[in-house]
């Protein structure tokens, strides 16, 4: 725990130190804690050390950690961040808080029709492909007529909320390329919401590359290895 605890202070610290350089006000950006691989434990330790919002990529696996954190789940906000499938919608729909990888209405219609009535509205992301790698799932950054268009229809289901845009580029080690990157979705976000639609959420940047994704408007950054360490061999 005390590793783990030690990680989540340096994190925040470069959240503050990146915010401070770049003139944006404290609070301004969310830490998401990426937890993929790691158990049950690892994620209890966070919470202890006062970490409350954990993202998830594979169903399965954060459902049994959903199931194991039952006792805290009040107080933990649920993050799915990987592909979802149409088979898959359910459970998210009714487990999950915030899902980051929404890039078809279909997958966004069955979440609505899926969460339930006593829950608050599921919080949602469109996801887009700014490196244009055909390994990454998301809309092309080049189709902006169709990003606004699915962001309108999403925008209009019920039990849904749309908050923003999610993106995954490909590794750069240079801050320049970095940006470059974060800068495709934040053009992409702001002309979303000069067409009128009131988004809040830009999810971009990680462990290696937070300070370029906040110098570029970041508002939630997603970081796992700087926090709980290399991941575990499968």
């Amino acid at each position: 725990m005390a590793m783990i605890e030690q990680n989540l202070q340096r994190v925040n610290s470069r959240i503050q130190q990146a915010c401070s350089a770049h003139q944006r006000p404290e609070g301004a950006v969310t830490l998401l804690a990426v937890s993929k691989t790691f158990d049950a434990s690892a994620v209890r330790d966070a919470f202890a050390a006062g970490q409350r919002r954990f993202g998830e990529n594979y169903v399965q696996e954060a459902l049994d950690k959903i199931a194991a954190l039952g006792d805290v789940r009040a107080q933990i906000e649920w993050h799915l961040i990987g592909p979802l499938q149409s088979n898959k919608t359910r459970p998210v729909a009714d487990q999950f808080d915030w899902v980051h990888s929404v890039d078809r209405l279909k997958i966004a219609q069955r979440l609505s029709e899926q969460r339930p009535a006593q829950l608050p509205p599921l919080q949602v992301l469109l996801q887009v492909n700014t490196s244009g790698e055909d390994s990454k799932n998301g809309l092309s950054v080049a189709d902006e007529a169709g990003l606004l268009a699915l962001a309108r229809e999403v925008s209009a289901l019920p039990r849904l909320q749309l908050r923003g845009l999610m993106a995954l580029p490909a590794p750069d080690t240079d801050d320049a390329g970095q940006r470059a990157a974060h800068h495709r979705l934040r053009t992409l976000f702001d002309r979303l919401v000069a067409a009128g639609l009131p988004l809040d959420t830009l999810s971009m940047g990680m462990s290696a590359d937070l300070e370029a994704a906040i110098a570029e408007g970041s508002t939630l950054v997603r970081v796992g290895t700087a926090i709980f360490g290399g991941r575990p061999q499968a």
